[in-house]
């Protein structure tokens, strides 16, 4: 259930996918009843992150969950890690394997969760996925969220951390308009700067929005094409693994 749309809110009748926002409202968003049950469906999950959090520190594991709009780099950024990274990933897609595959090809150890139509990774998925990913040795164990800008900020996988990668194909203006998700971010990643020539994208004004949203949040430009700015990542995640 997701409380920032009300998207899997049904009533006793029946339900349809549509959005009908009166006033940028939904009234099922309004009713004591459904906002109880919301909050009681957050504190249990917020419980069972702090589970999933212990766990990683009993190992010694940095969790770094990974959010961002569909097409954004998330895996192929992850392929370009493996061999420099000792590290596991715990994929979220609505349906197909295709991206565990991908990093398992790599030699990554991925366990892929399909959602169905649920549209972010909450706790109690990330627990389950723990029984299949063995955490000794790892340095890191990133979540790979289910691609969304809206609903996984809301959600509490279990992560010591959160990165948000926005793309320059996207636009410079998707920071201002979720700000919810970038308010949650530990860092930003601008991605596919490569492609800057090509677009429309204004990086200084994009890192300008993402710290008046969020004052301290880092921000790096990235690209799977420059080495460099992937060893850049590297750095702030081996400096996180040290401090955190």
């Amino acid at each position: 259930m997701c409380k920032d749309c009300g998207c899997s809110i049904t009533d006793t009748h029946h339900h349809t996918h549509e959005h009908r926002h009166e006033l940028h409202t939904n009234p099922q968003l309004n009713d004591a009843t459904t906002i109880e049950v919301i909050t009681k469906i957050l504190d249990k999950n917020d419980h069972e992150a702090a589970h999933n959090r212990e766990h990683f520190d009993r190992h010694g594991v940095l969790a770094i969950n990974l959010m961002s709009s569909p097409g954004s780099g998330k895996t192929t950024l992850l392929e370009h890690l493996a061999g420099k990274l000792n590290f596991a990933v715990i994929e979220g897609d609505l349906e197909t394997n295709k991206d565990a595959e991908r990093l398992r090809d790599k030699g990554v150890q991925a366990y892929q969760i399909t959602t169905g139509s649920a549209c972010h990774l909450d706790a109690f998925m990330v627990h389950e996925a723990l029984h299949h990913i063995d955490l000794d040795g790892l340095d890191v164990c990133f979540i790979e969220n289910v691609g969304n800008l809206v609903c996984p900020a809301s959600y509490d996988v279990g992560a010591h951390l959160n990165v948000v990668l926005v793309s320059v194909p996207e636009g410079d203006d998707k920071i201002e308009k979720y700000p919810v998700m970038f308010r949650q971010a530990d860092l930003v990643l601008i991605t596919k700067t490569d492609l800057l020539p090509y677009f429309d994208f204004d990086v200084q004004k994009a890192k300008a929005t993402a710290k008046r949203l969020k004052p301290g949040v880092d921000v790096l430009e990235i690209s799977s094409k420059d080495a460099a700015s992937i060893e850049k990542f590297l750095q702030w995640i081996r400096y996180k693994k040290e401090f955190c």
